[in-house]
């Protein structure tokens, strides 16, 4: 579930494509939805600003999440239906869409009832990989309504599931609910069971009411925005970016991945060892990792990184779809020759400061915007960890993801800045690097990977050995359903 591929990279054998989309009906409604009180998210509104940028630019924006994973047998396109406008249904960030007003404020429409909402399946034939990429790559913009597509390409005595989501109504958590609510209540009917039970699910629309109402009452004398102006004060009044050239930001560029094998399973655990021994946890490391190479590489004795969390607090929100990520400002004094220091260093800040990710940057470079505090070009370094063997996962989700041969497509249309994962499951931690697609950026990209790698693996007592960084890496073909 945590392997990222490039969208490019999806082959298989053709098959027999049917995708669902919204039926006359549910279109007309939709379209005439009347305009809703409840503010945008602060995370969404970025996302649409941002797009409409694109667009003004003749650029598209790398916007869709799109997982797929395989099913034996042929599609219950009817079981399939239902359990897809259930879904929909039972979310309420997909019963909105936005647009711009004339003072140039995004304005939310809502549909009535979440029964005004129906997709209904299309037949299209028979289909090659490159014919599916497309027409998954076609799914409308965020903003349109229905910026969310779903299909089944059929084979002889299997299909593969996919869902392609805009940003604008999804974070990493979503996977969770979607296995459980589409692909196990999908395989619970076709297979005479009783739907599963769920849950009530909380609600989006309530999470932005809550996060207008507290960053309205935030100031520059708030300590959370003090605290985050002091961030970026240390930094040069700027927002962390990567720390060597990406090539020219004017220039559109398409985007690309490098993933690389930092620790087999045996050295992770001999990492994590190292990390209790330095009073801190797995993550702290990462950072630790991250801010050795950066010192290595500029030189300077203070790492600044951000990170993103989930801003969910409530039982029900962590079984709600919608885009709850915050952002946590670290600060890492960095000992070259410690990695120890740096650790306890690392784990310290981030302690201390995820309070702070209730308050969207975008909040505080509104306020900073007098003291010329901004954020960098072309855009923020952020860099995330996820270990598949704490929950919302397990080894035991992992290990039926992988068995389905699950994948989770990268949209790697335009990008202008570098985007760093690293995930750790029971047999090996990975790090996958997304970059503008341009030989400046790929030299960068590759000789940090290279730092990035011995770093961890000189924690984790790894005699060197040759880099496993390919400078020029071919793009792998990984089939879905093949």
């Amino acid at each position: 579930m945590v392997a990222i591929t490039a969208i490019g990279d999806w082959t298989g054998e053709p098959g027999e494509l049917i995708s669902w989309h919204p039926s006359p009906a549910s279109r007309a409604r939709l379209a005439a939805a009347p305009v809703s009180p409840i503010p945008v998210s602060y995370q969404q509104e970025q996302h649409l600003r941002a797009f409409r940028s694109h667009t003004a630019r003749g650029t598209e924006m790398a916007r869709l999440n799109t997982p797929a994973w395989d099913l034996p047998g042929h599609c219950d396109v009817r079981a399939m239906s239902h359990v897809i406008n259930a879904y929909l249904r039972r979310h309420d960030t997909y019963h909105s869409w936005f647009e711009f007003g004339d003072d140039d404020a995004v304005v939310r429409r809502t549909a009535r009832s979440p029964r005004d909402i129906t997709l209904a399946p299309v037949a299209h034939g028979e289909r090659t990989a490159a014919q599916w990429r497309e027409h998954v790559l076609a799914t409308p913009g965020p903003l349109q309504w229905d910026c969310f597509s779903f299909g089944v390409i059929q084979r002889r005595d299997h299909f593969t599931f996919y869902l392609a989501i805009d940003h604008l109504h999804t974070d990493a958590m979503f996977m969770g609910l979607v296995l459980t609510e589409i692909h196990l209540m999908y395989t619970a009917l076709t297979g005479g069971r009783a739907p599963i039970p769920l849950a009530p699910a909380g609600s989006y629309h309530d999470y932005c009411i809550r996060q207008r109402g507290y960053t309205e009452s935030l100031s520059l004398q708030s300590p959370e925005v003090a605290e985050w102006i002091r961030f970026a004060q240390g930094n040069d009044d700027v927002l962390p970016h990567f720390p060597l050239p990406l090539g020219d930001p004017g220039q559109a560029w398409d985007g690309d991945l490098i993933t690389v094998e930092l620790l087999d399973a045996e050295q992770g655990h001999r990492f994590e060892a190292a990390c209790g021994r330095a009073g801190s946890r797995f993550f702290a490391g990462v950072l630790a990792c991250a801010a050795l190479t950066d010192n290595e590489i500029t030189g300077r004795q203070t790492y600044f990184a951000i990170t993103p969390t989930t801003t969910r607090r409530t039982a029900e929100e962590y079984l709600t779809t919608g885009w709850f990520t915050g952002l946590v400002p670290v600060t890492v004094a960095v000992s070259p020759d410690s990695f120890a220091d740096t650790a306890r260093s690392a784990q310290q800040s981030f302690d201390t400061n995820l309070p702070l990710a209730d308050v969207p940057v975008e909040r505080v470079l509104e306020l900073a915007a007098p003291l010329g505090i901004t954020a960098p070009s072309p855009g923020v370094t952020m860099v995330s960890f996820l270990d598949a063997g704490l929950p919302p996962l397990s080894p035991e989700i992992i290990d039926a993801w992988e068995g389905m041969n699950g994948k989770l497509f990268f949209d790697n249309r335009s990008a202008y800045q570098v985007g760093i994962w690293v995930n750790r499951t029971a047999r090996r931690t990975t790090v996958t690097a997304a970059f503008p697609d341009n030989p400046i950026a790929r030299a960068s990209v590759t000789r940090y990977l290279e730092v990035l790698t011995r770093r961890y693996r000189e924690v984790a007592g790894v005699a060197a050995e040759r880099s496993p960084v390919r400078r020029r890496p071919a793009r792998a073909e990984v089939p879905v359903g093949g």
